[in-house]
């Protein structure tokens, strides 16, 4: 388990502390660092920004790091309401300041210790620095290198369509994090990968899902190709989807008294109720110490009766998360719809510390109670204590998706625009094994998926949990291959390429690989298959936009996880080509404006 300190916002002075009820730890900042920053402040010179978060403490200042403007009376609101929060971006705006500077700077000399960052600017955004204030726990990957074809043909994984990765990462660096700085373990690429949607191959009748291939050269690595996967079910218009029993498990612990938590939450949640109807029912169960029923299996169409109950929700007390999964699946059983979507929706930070608490524990809880047709979906909240490790864990066991929500925009991304994908399960226990044909492909590595990879003895059996797809998801999939003997450049000014091809060059002939996909329907015990190969056919010295877009992902993702096979990869070569993209999505120009962001912290 790895556990890495939370990054501070600092918008206005040099040094600020917020002391918070129920921080814990202590230990003594540098004096001579402390009287530096009180010299700087007397002297009035240049000052870094600051935004410590609402309840938070443990500040630090930053040698070397200076904001634009000097101290304001604007930023000293007049209440103790710690950080404004803008829900919309994600951003901490102020900071609560109700006392001298002196008593603060003296409460975080005898009581706190530091390390110090120095900040850097951002375009036009403040200076961050960081500062150690609480944990947040990643769950460890392993990177794997290049597989020999000859020795290991088949490569076998569960499809992911977790987002929380990305949503997390744009937080990171929207709080300052350099890629050097990023935490270890917090980058998975295939989330990267399909936060974003693709316009792959559509299903054909009677099959759950398209299946789109393209193969090019690798842009980070001269001597292979680069192979996408991409799997998209039907959309489905949420009006016209079966009728949904949900029941809202809400974390109300101390831990989720933060403005990004529960105030985030409630918000979240009033917007997914305002598209429910008269067809579904909704309960909702929170938990801190102790679980409590809130709401038990009311009309959808009740829109009010629900927001009123999320408005009257405060946080206090432990975290008794085990309890109150157990009360929402006996919820959720007592009025669950045959043939409609019954699903349990667990908002939370993952900071677990009551009940059972270790993640073998919590994966053997909710195995057990997916067994009862009731799927999982997690939604991650807040900064600072967050348990990345426990809620992916939960949505992987409870045959549901993760999603992290940073801001109201992410929570109509997720629970607005793809409350298909989000809420309706078209396909479960997804397996995905490529088959490759060693008289072609030499080698090959697939991008991520590190803790969804599979024994290839798993994938015709129906016994193990794999991955599920919603509807109107995609799933994306990238492998570095390296060929035999490289696929020669043709110019078209020759007649036939076939008849300038040496005899012995197999890549134009052969197949070059099989992907094989294993799926149940949601109610189903026993999994189909579909295979599909892939040859020359598929590979292009000009690849599409989608490819194009997905390798600069890939690229970003190796450079933010710090891996041992980037190669070449630059983030130069990501923003370049993100910028002849061209994108109209609002979320590729997003992705461009983080990869930007890093850009010019660098320069």
């Amino acid at each position: 388990m790895v556990i890495i300190m939370k990054k501070k916002l600092v918008t206005g002075l040099l040094l600020v502390v917020i002391m918070a009820e129920g921080l814990m730890g202590c230990g003594g900042a540098d004096p001579n660092l402390f009287e530096e920053a009180v010299d700087a402040y007397t002297a009035d010179e240049p000052t870094v920004d600051y935004a410590p978060e609402a309840g938070s403490g443990g500040n630090a200042w930053a040698e070397n790091s200076y904001a634009e403007e000097a101290i304001t009376e604007s930023a000293y609101p007049s209440d103790d309401s710690g950080a404004f929060f803008d829900s919309t971006n994600g951003n901490y705006l102020e900071s609560a300041y109700d006392d001298d500077l002196s008593r603060v700077a003296e409460d975080y000399y005898s009581d706190y210790d530091t390390d110090i960052y120095d900040g850097s600017v951002i375009g036009d955004d403040a200076i961050y620095i960081g500062a150690p204030d609480h944990a947040e726990e990643y769950s460890e990957l392993t990177e794997t290198g290049f597989s020999s074809a000859a020795r290991e043909p088949l490569s076998t994984f569960a499809a992911d369509v977790d987002t929380a990765s990305y949503a997390n990462l744009r937080r990171l660096i929207r709080e300052g994090y350099s890629l050097d700085q990023l935490p270890d373990d917090s980058v998975r690429i295939e989330e990267l990968l399909n936060y974003f949607a693709y316009d792959y191959n559509l299903p054909s009748p009677n099959e759950p899902f398209g299946v789109t291939t393209q193969i090019a050269a690798c842009p980070w690595n001269p001597g292979a190709e680069l192979l996408l996967i991409g799997l998209k079910t039907q959309d489905i218009d949420y009006t016209q989807a079966p009728a949904s029993n949900l029941v809202f498990l809400l974390d109300v612990s101390g831990s989720m008294d933060e403005p990004d938590k529960l105030p985030l939450l409630k918000e979240s949640f009033a917007l997914l109720t305002a598209n429910l109807s008269d067809k579904d029912r909704v309960s909702i169960v929170t938990y801190a110490g102790s679980d409590s029923i809130v709401l038990d299996g009311v009309s959808g169409h009740r829109e009010q009766t629900i927001i009123d109950a999320l408005d009257n929700l405060t946080a206090g007390g432990g975290t008794n998360g085990s309890r109150g999964i157990t009360t929402a699946y006996e919820l959720a059983e007592e009025y669950f719809i045959e043939g409609g979507n019954n699903r349990v929706i667990l908002a939370t930070d993952g900071d677990l510390n009551l009940g059972l608490t270790s993640e073998e524990e919590l994966g053997d809880l909710i195995t057990a109670k997916r067994e009862t047709g009731v799927f999982l979906s997690v939604l991650g909240f807040g900064t600072g204590n967050i348990k990345d490790n426990n809620m992916e864990l939960l949505a992987d066991k409870g045959n549901g998706n993760y999603a992290y929500i940073d801001t109201t925009r992410e929570a109509q991304k997720v629970l607005v625009e793809e409350m298909g994908a989000t809420l309706l399960t078209i396909c479960k226990d997804v397996k995905i094994q490529v088959d490759f044909n060693s008289e072609v492909v030499s080698g090959y590595r697939l991008l991520g998926y590190e803790n969804r990879r599979m024994d290839w003895q798993d994938f015709q059996d129906d016994t193990k949990d794999a991955g599920e797809i919603g509807a109107g998801h995609s799933v994306t999939a990238l492998y570095e291959i390296i060929l035999e003997q490289p696929v020669v450049a043709l110019t078209q000014s020759q007649n036939s390429i076939y008849g300038n091809i040496p005899a012995n060059n197999r890549a134009y002939f052969d197949e070059w690989l099989t992907i094989n996909i294993r799926y149940k329907k949601p109610a189903g015990n026993t999994s189909a298959l579909q295979s599909y190969p892939v040859d020359y056919e598929s590979y292009s010295a000009d690849p599409g936009r989608d490819w194009q877009f997905a390798a600069a992902v890939a690229e970003f993702g190796l450079l933010a996880s710090r891996s041992n096979n980037q190669g070449r990869a630059s983030l130069d070569h990501v923003r370049s080509v993100l910028e002849d993209l061209d994108a109209a999505d609002p979320y590729r120009v997003e992705f461009y404006n983080l990869v930007s962001q890093i850009s010019v912290s660098l320069e």
